[in-house]
């Protein structure tokens, strides 16, 4: 039982002639009445009953139109869900986003992706960078926006700068350095520091220390909180001073005054990116955010 057979019966029951359902199919005669004979051969049941004027259905060939149609019926539409999913309108999207970094532009990139591809289910993950390189390595998230990639696995994804962030010095309202714009690293060295966690994000940490130990001291660290908001709050609530991507200036920051660094080149990029074998709900997802790069560099430059 077979596609081509099961629509050569349907064609037959509906037409209630032979001749009538291969001009439908545009086949032959005899091709239908193949259709039908293994049909029966194989059902071990007749579907029609004949006679040289009219061929009418049984019982039995009832039953089995109801199911042929609801077949076929899901034939068309599985077919039709597989061509609308090669083309990028169906299917599934995980994207793992590192909130601070993505806080002004998430939610408006999102929601256009939408609107052009309404049925294409979309989840959203705020992730660390350690969580978002396991997430990617076990296929839990699609796309990541997130921090460059070890080396190791460069070779496995397609990997997009969005924007260049860079560092800066976070300081409380009230402290003596908050009247200046910038400041240099050794302004800071006898401060309690606040340095985002380590096992979220070791590049960052890494950086950090040593451009302290470039600068010829060696940070006091007196907290190591795993949120950008959590480092923003002890600032504000006078912990200490913190270095840290300017991008988390768009977090709630209330308290807290941003101070250029004198001196510090560090180019912190974020970075689209997923795997080089994807779908193409992936691919019109990046080609949307690539093209709507600009709009975020410029969300991201003030503070």
């Amino acid at each position: 039982m077979d596609i081509k057979t099961l629509k050569s019966f349907v064609s037959v029951a509906k037409h209630k002639s032979f001749s009538l359902a291969a001009n439908e199919l545009h086949t032959v005669q005899p091709a239908i009445s193949r259709h039908i004979s293994a049909l029966e051969s194989e059902l071990g049941i007749n579907l029609f009953n004949r006679n040289s004027r009219d061929v009418a259905i049984t019982q039995a060939g009832e039953q089995l139109l109801n199911d042929a149609k609801a077949i076929l019926a899901l034939t068309e539409q599985a077919k039709a869900r597989a061509e609308l999913a090669n083309m990028g309108q169906l299917g599934t999207l995980k994207i793992a986003y590192l909130s601070s970094a993505c806080f002004s532009f998430m939610a408006g990139l999102v929601r256009t992706y939408k609107s052009h591809f309404p049925h294409i289910h979309v989840s959203l993950f705020e992730m660390s960078v350690t969580e978002q390189i396991k997430a990617l390595e076990s296929e839990e998230v699609d796309i990541a926006f997130s921090r460059p990639l070890p080396s190791t696995l460069n070779s496995e994804y397609l990997c997009h700068d969005i924007y260049i962030d860079k560092l800066v010095a976070i300081v409380n309202k009230n402290h003596h350095l908050a009247t200046k714009s910038k400041v240099g690293l050794s302004e800071l060295k006898a401060e309690p520091f606040i340095i985002f966690n380590r096992e979220e994000a070791i590049g960052l940490f890494d950086e950090i220390i040593m451009q302290c130990k470039q600068a010829g001291f060696s940070p006091n660290l007196v907290s190591q909180p795993k949120q950008m908001q959590t480092l923003l709050t002890e600032v504000a609530a006078g912990f200490g001073v913190a270095i840290a991507p300017l991008c988390i200036s768009k977090l709630y920051s209330e308290g807290c005054h941003f101070v250029d660094l004198k001196s510090v080149t560090t180019q912190i990029p974020l970075q689209l990116q997923y795997k080089k074998n994807h779908s193409a709900a992936v691919s019109k997802f990046a080609e949307m955010t690539l093209n709507t790069q600009d709009q975020i560099q410029l969300s991201m430059m003030s503070h």
